[in-house]
């Protein structure tokens, strides 16, 4: 498995970020999230699911397997990485649900998750709640989600139950990629990606006490 590493060991704590479900770990959004972190103080650690990871040697560009066979995959990444302190897991959209199904299931060798606009359901059905496991997770979790996300609103959320152990931090009219709307907040994606850097940061160090 190859790994993507951003930062040093001598960080205070590891991230490591799946991508969402049609785009890879190097992406401009992944990439300006990540220095964002480094400069905080967390290495970031990403890595590839096998389907996409196909696509850089030529292979078809085929939706993702079934979410079980993520688990096991994201579980591989957990084993291969060689962390010297704290980890955490987490990962953008389909890569934040897939660290959250596996959270408790993994709890002895991590310290939180952090979810990057969560897809509590498919867009425009939101009767598809993907939200079952939140209701019990105790491993601590951080979800940074836009107010206008179509993949969960802060309308819709109030509405779930979620374990006590979730922390929401929202950004004003932020779509799934966390993006506003200039017009209506006078801010921008980097705006917003910088304060979901400062949200994670905090958020890490009060994991670690």
């Amino acid at each position: 498995m190859d790994f993507l590493i951003s930062g040093d060991e001598t960080a205070r704590a590891t991230l490591l970020l799946a991508h969402g479900s049609g785009a890879p770990m190097d992406t401009d959004w992944m990439n300006t999230l990540s220095k964002g972190l480094v400069d905080r103080g967390v290495r970031v650690v990403r890595f590839e699911f096998g389907y996409m990871a196909a696509r850089r040697t030529g292979g078809p560009k085929r939706p993702p397997p079934d979410v079980t066979l993520l688990c096991d995959e994201y579980r591989a990444a957990i084993t291969a990485l060689e962390s010297a302190g704290p980890l955490f897991i987490g990962g953008k959209s389909m890569g934040g649900r897939v660290a959250s199904m596996i959270a408790e299931s993994v709890r002895d060798h991590v310290s939180g998750v952090v979810c990057l606009g969560y897809p509590f359901h498919p867009q425009g059905k939101p009767e598809k709640l993907r939200t079952a496991h939140l209701a019990d997770l105790k491993v601590p979790t951080l979800i940074a989600q836009g107010t206008r996300d179509p993949f969960g609103t802060n309308e819709e959320v109030a509405g779930y139950t979620l374990s006590d152990a979730i922390t929401i931090h929202w950004l004003e009219d932020g779509d799934h990629d966390l993006k506003p709307r200039k017009t209506v907040t006078g801010k921008t994606l980097d705006d917003h990606l910088s304060e979901t850097c400062n949200a994670i940061s905090d958020w890490i160090g009060k994991q670690l006490g």
